[in-house]
């Protein structure tokens, strides 16, 4: 089966026959995939950017942890009939280190990250851990099953912020993430969300169709007098970040309130120069958030649900996987918000 597999520690992606991986076992399903998303992830190792190596030691594997699609076969003691659709949770757990039995998978000392650290959803066929699927919904279709994951990552940085209602939010970066943090905020009850970025023309377009209309562009000012114009001099209440460039953290917090939360969600791979005793003196909270649980996922899948055409604007790129490369393309160059490859 076609398959775009990362071969070596290196630039470059390749796409290339890769061996089918036979039946499930025990507890195991097999997915038919239907969609995949390409996430910011997939271009930075695409890129080989900082913060990447940890992948060198599982390669080559196949890409891709944003997926959907069909369960194909079931092994005995999976739980699962064949033919449900289901999105995956790309985490695997060993389900026997300390955090495991302590009921913390998150921290699981053996986890593996499919697309990342084992094979991933870049092909027709992927067997994985029933415990991973979850059904989706009847009105939540196959590419909005691949946004799933992202948009479970911005709604557990949502929760690490504690937004709650009335909240005024500003985001950092209108991107895949960006988007989800502002959709999950607004979900969770804020007053007025504002998201930022620069000369992201195309991005912020998938704002407007989302209902965002504060909107700030970096690029044509600074971004403190253009957030407290929005907010009419006041100061946010959390500060959710995806942009993976530190000195917008430092920014950022010029327009946080006395005792603001300041969440990073993004991926840098440059340190954080931070003015300690102005963030000191201001009491903020800097808190980090990454990856989701599972229960952040049910409750997206209830979001999705109950509006699937509501974050279908997040979608603006569909590509079978023959042109995946092309993709990655358009991932690198910001045209898009989102790219869904098709098998």
């Amino acid at each position: 089966m076609l398959a775009l597999r990362k071969t070596r520690p290196a630039p470059g992606l390749e796409a290339l026959d890769a061996p089918e991986p036979g039946a499930p076992g025990p507890g195991e399903v097999l997915l038919r995939i239907e969609a995949v998303g390409i996430c910011g992830s997939d271009v930075h190792a695409y890129e080989w950017t900082e913060g990447y190596g940890h992948m060198a030691p599982h390669l080559p594997l196949t890409m891709g942890h944003e997926m959907a699609g069909r369960v194909l076969a079931a092994g005995p003691g999976a739980g699962i009939a064949e033919g449900t659709r289901v999105a995956a949770h790309p985490g695997l757990v060993c389900g026997e280190c300390p955090a495991c039995r302590r009921g913390e998978p998150r921290g699981c000392e053996r986890r593996r990250t499919l697309g990342l650290t084992c094979d991933g959803g870049f092909a027709r066929l992927l067997r994985l851990p029933a415990a991973n699927v979850l059904p989706l919904p009847a009105a939540v279709d196959a590419e909005l099953g691949a946004l799933v994951e992202p948009l479970a990552v911005a709604a557990e940085a949502v929760r690490v912020g504690e937004v709650s209602l009335g909240d005024a939010v500003l985001v950092l970066g209108p991107g895949t993430i960006g988007q989800g943090l502002a959709l999950m905020a607004r979900a969770a009850g804020a007053g007025q969300v504002i998201v930022a970025g620069r000369a992201d023309a195309s991005r912020f377009a998938v704002l407007e169709q989302l209902g965002f209309t504060d909107r700030v562009d970096v690029a044509e000012g600074p971004l403190a007098a253009q957030v407290l114009a929005l907010t009419g001099g006041r100061k946010v209440d959390v500060v959710l970040e995806a942009t993976g460039h530190p000195p917008s953290i430092a920014e950022a917090l010029g327009v946080l309130r006395r005792d603001g939360v300041l969440v990073v969600a993004g991926i840098h791979a440059a340190p954080l120069a931070l003015p300690l005793t102005d963030f000191v003196r201001n009491r903020h909270q800097l808190r980090a958030s990454h990856g989701s649980a599972r229960g952040t996922w049910d409750r997206v899948l209830a979001l999705l649900a109950r509006d699937p055409e509501g974050f279908r604007p997040m979608i603006t790129h569909r590509l079978p996987l023959e042109r995946g490369l092309e993709g990655f393309e358009l991932s690198r160059q910001r045209a898009a918000s989102k790219v869904i490859l098709t098998p």
